[in-house]
C-alpha cells in the first residue's frame, strides 16, 4: 500500500521530516541482526519518511495528520532494541523522539523526563542535584532513551535488587498519545502503566516517564573467578539474596565467554573458569570478600565503575552478546527464564544438556520478591531448525524462552495474548496504525504458540545490506 508521505510533509511544513535514504534506513533499524533469522526477516524495513517532533504538540499533529491519511507511525527512541521493536514493518512515518530529551522535574524520590531523554543524562541530572540515581538501567546506558526502555525492555541493570520494569512501583507514571482522529493525552499511573511498558509503542505514544529513584552509590567493579559454572551461580545467587549487601549487577558468565569473546578480561581468567560480574557499593565490599571466600572465589579484577573505559556492565546483559560477536559473527543468543526455586538445579541441567553449544550467561533478579535468574545464552548457530529444537528443549524442561528470533510481542514474551494491552491498543489505536505487525493478537485475538499466523508482508524496496557498527 502506497502512503501519502508527499501530502502528509506538505500539510505540516514546520515539522522536521527526513526523506535522506540513508538517515532514514538507519533510523528505521535496530540491533535486530543479533538474530540470523530476524537479519533475514527484516533486512528490507524501512520507512517512507523520518519525523522529528521537538514537543508533545507536534507529536499531536503528526499522529492526527498519519490518522487522517492511513499512514501507518513507528514510534522510536535511540534503537538500542534487539528484536525489531522500532522497525516499521509496513513503512509509513518512523518517529523518532530523541529531540524530546528534557528533564521535567526530579523530586527526592523520583524524576520525570520527556520520552527522549538518554538515561546517561538523566542519572547524571539527578546525581547533580539529589545525589540520587536511576533504580535501574540497561547495559545501554551511555546511549538509550528512558522511553526506548520503558516501550522496549524488560529489565537490566539493578533487577538483582529491584526487580523488573513491569513490577508494581518501578515504573511511576506514563504520558501517552493516542493515535486518533483528534489525539488525547493520556496519564497512566499505577497498575495502568502496564497497559503501555514492553508494548513497543503498539498502543500509545510515550511522550513523558516519571521513574522512583534510588540512592547513588559511587559504584564498584567487581570480576570474581570460579573453578567452574556451578560455583559462580551459587555465589550470584547467595549475592542476590544478601540483603546487606548493596549490589547494582550479579551476571554469570560460563567459560569460554571471557576468555575468548571479552578480549580486555581474557588473561584474568584459567581455562574452564567461570566469571561473575558483579557491581557493588564501596560499605558492602567487605562483606561481599567474606561471602566469596565462603563459595571458593577469588577477585580478579576491581575499578570504580564511573571511571573505567569499558565497564563491567557493557559486559552483561544485551551487551555480552554483543562483545561476543565482535570476535565471532556466527554467535547468536537466547534470552530464557530460570525460575525459582529450582533455577541451579536447571541451569546445571542445560550446561550438561549443551555443553558448548550454548555457554551460559545469567543475570541475577529478583522477580515477583523470588530470586532466580534470567539467561542470555550465547548460541553457535547453525541453522534455524536446530535453533527451534534448543528452545524446545529448553521449554520441556521448564525453562521458558522469550525468543529473541521473533519480532512480535507475544512470541518474545509470555507466548500468550495480553489482554491489558489489546484491550488499550483498541481504545487508543483504532485504526491499528501504531507499530503494525507487532501485537499478533490485534489480528487474532485468540492466538496461541500452537496457532500458525501468516508472515506479514513488507511495503519496502529489496533487502538491503546491514551495515552492523558492533560498537
Amino acid at each position: 500500500m502506497a502512503h501519502d508521505v508527499a501530502g502528509l510533509i506538505a500539510a505540516l511544513p514546520d515539522i522536521a521530516w527526513s526523506t535522506d535514504t540513508a538517515l532514514l534506513r538507519q533510523r528505521s533499524r535496530d540491533f535486530f541482526w543479533y538474530s540470523p533469522v530476524l537479519k533475514r526477516q527484516l533486512a528490507g524495513v524501512v520507512g517512507d519518511a523520518l519525523a522529528m517532533p521537538r514537543d508533545e504538540a507536534e507529536v499531536i499533529r503528526i499522529l492526527a495528520a498519519c490518522h487522517a491519511r492511513r499512514i501507518p507511525v513507528t514510534p522510536r527512541g535511540a534503537g538500542t532494541g534487539n528484536y525489531g521493536q522500532a522497525m516499521p514493518l509496513q513503512g509509513g512515518v518512523v518517529l523518532d523522539l530523541s529531540d524530546m530529551d528534557r528533564v521535567v522535574w526530579a523530586r527526592e524520590g523520583a524524576v520525570r523526563t520527556q520520552a527522549g531523554a538518554r538515561i546517561s543524562e538523566i542519572d547524571r541530572h539527578t546525581r547533580a542535584a539529589l545525589g540520587r540515581e536511576l533504580r535501574f538501567h540497561p547495559s545501554t546506558w551511555r546511549t538509550a532513551s528512558i522511553g526506548g526502555f520503558i516501550a522496549g525492555g524488560s529489565s537490566g541493570i539493578g533487577s538483582c535488587t529491584w526487580g523488573t520494569l513491569q513490577e508494581p512501583g518501578n515504573v511511576l507514571g506514563l504520558r501517552v498519545v493516542t493515535m486518533e482522529a483528534e489525539p488525547r493525552v493520556l496519564e497512566l499511573r499505577g497498575p495502568d502503566v502496564g497497559k503501555a511498558t514492553h508494548a513497543y509503542g503498539a498502543n500509545g505514544v510515550i511522550t513523558e516517564v516519571e521513574m522512583p529513584l534510588a540512592p547513588a552509590e559511587d559504584w564498584q567493579d567487581l570480576l570474581f573467578a570460579f573453578p567452574e559454572l556451578g560455583a559462580a551461580a551459587r555465589f550470584a545467587d547467595a549475592l542476590t539474596r544478601d540483603g546487606g549487601i548493596t549490589k547494582k549487577m550479579a551476571c554469570v558468565l560460563a567459560a569460554p565467554i571471557l576468555q575468548d569473546w571479552c578480549r580486555p578480561f581474557a588473561g584474568l581468567l584459567a581455562p574452564g573458569a567461570a566469571a561473575v560480574l558483579a557491581m557493588l557499593a564501596p560499605a558492602s565490599l567487605p562483606a561481599a570478600a567474606a561471602l566469596l571466600a565462603r563459595h571458593g572465589g577469588r577477585e580478579v579484577h576491581r575499578a570504580a565503575t564511573a571511571g573505567a573505559t569499558t565497564p563491567l556492565y557493557e559486559f552483561s546483559w544485551n551487551h555480552t552478546t554483543l562483545q561476543a560477536m565482535k570476535h565471532d559473527r556466527r554467535l547468536t543468543y537466547l534470552q530464557s527464564l530460570f525460575p525459582a526455586p529450582d533455577h541451579l538445579a536447571l541451569v546445571a541441567q542445560m550446561e550438561a544438556l549443551f555443553g558448548d553449544e550454548v555457554p551460559i550467561h545469567l543475570e541475577f533478579v529478583r522477580l515477583n520478591g523470588a530470586v532466580c535468574c534470567f539467561g542470555l545464552q550465547l548460541l553457535r548457530f547453525t541453522t534455524e531448525a536446530r535453533l527451534e529444537e534448543i528452545i524446545r528443549l529448553h521449554e520441556a524442561a521448564g525453562v521458558p524462552v522469550f525468543n529473541p528470533h521473533a519480532y512480535t510481542l507475544e512470541e518474545g514474551g509470555m507466548k500468550q495474548v495480553d489482554q491489558a494491552q489489546l484491550a488499550f491498543k483498541r481504545e487508543t489505536d483504532p485504526q491499528g496504525l501504531l507499530n503494525p505487525g507487532k501485537m499478533l493478537a490485534w489480528d487474532d485475538p485468540d492466538w496461541t504458540p500452537e496457532r500458525p499466523r501468516a508472515r506479514h508482508l513488507f511495503t519496502s524496496a529489496e533487502p538491503v545490506e546491514i551495515d552492523e557498527t558492533l560498537e
